[in-house]
């Protein structure tokens, strides 16, 4: 069954950003991770943080927006949410072609790394997909656009719309079976994303109220590998960016609304969520010019023509 909701073209970067050819394990992660044995225990995201910053210190010329040294020679970095990190290769890309001199480092690890490299400095910017909490919101917060969380199945799948109160229902664990939601009987093969994931956390405000994701859902660290597992499993329930659903995948309807980006934009689509960049102060330099770039007509361009909503 064609997928309802139009393809939206992942970003792609093209061979001349290679500029930041710093290592690729995010994307290569976007591409087909292997699944994890239910259960497993990962890493506490203030562990990704950890190493996230150890591997950004390492990084030649590393500093921050405020660092003295503010000169085209020092990459800038942005660090953070999978979510946000190929909309932000784009922007890169796109930037460093019209401005030979500037070189941008884009890193993923999750939303929860991102903003701990901000905080501590590590990073120019950092990249989130949720809101931030407690002590987080001493740093100065930058809207790019806004996002859908999509409820995704494979397209073979029959079912074309679910209810918000289903969904809580199967990520609780209290509903497991395909025959609750009147298809044939088969286990629903659940998938979330890791403790730390911005994707994650927007998804439990804004779905599972009070209630806990079952542990029994395989775990998976990108959108990108989310939406892999199930292109390949007739079976599989999964969430993702709706910014990153392409005709691999079929995004449902929730209560009767399709995640398309004039819903998203006015709203009628309910799991809506805010991309972000974070620093600790106003950026200054080439750090505000590019965020300049990014929030100005040509970088909300590209941003909604890779399928998500912009703020301006």
């Amino acid at each position: 069954m064609p997928n309802p909701v139009p393809a939206l073209r992942e970003p792609q970067v093209s061979s001349p950003a290679k500029t930041w050819a710093a290592p690729r394990a995010a994307a290569a992660r976007a591409h087909g991770a292997a699944r994890r044995p239910h259960g497993r225990r990962r890493l506490p995201a203030l562990a990704w943080s950890a190493a996230l910053l150890v591997f950004l210190a390492a990084l030649p010329g590393a500093g921050g927006c405020n660092s003295s040294y503010q000169t085209t020679s020092r990459p800038l970095c942005i660090a953070g949410s999978t979510s946000v990190q190929p909309f932000a290769e784009k922007l890169a890309e796109v930037y460093m072609h019209r401005h030979p001199g500037v070189r941008i480092d884009v890193q993923g690890g999750g939303s929860s790394a991102g903003i701990y490299a901000a905080t501590q400095g590590a990073a120019d910017l950092g990249a989130s997909s949720r809101e931030l909490l407690g002590e987080e919101k001493k740093l100065l917060e930058i809207p790019i656009a806004f996002d859908g969380i999509a409820v995704i199945v494979h397209p073979s799948n029959p079912l074309t719309t679910i209810t918000l109160a289903e969904i809580r229902q199967i990520f609780s664990g209290a509903v497991n079976n395909w025959s609750a939601l009147r298809l044939p009987p088969h286990a629903i093969d659940l998938i979330t994303r890791e403790e730390g994931s911005g994707t994650r956390e927007a998804f439990e405000h804004l779905v599972m109220s009070k209630e806990e994701i079952t542990p029994a859902a395989l775990v998976q660290d990108s959108n990108g590998s989310v939406r892999e597992i199930v292109a390949g499993d007739s079976h599989a329930l999964g969430y993702i960016s709706a910014g990153l659903v392409d005709d691999r995948v079929k995004a449902l309807a929730i209560d009767g609304v399709l995640p398309t980006r004039d819903n998203i934009k006015n709203h009628t689509y309910k799991l809506v969520r805010r991309f972000l960049f974070v620093a600790r102060a106003a950026p200054a330099g080439p750090c505000k010019d590019f965020v300049d770039f990014v929030l100005g007509p040509n970088g909300q361009k590209i941003l909604e023509d890779e399928g998500l909503v912009g703020v301006k």
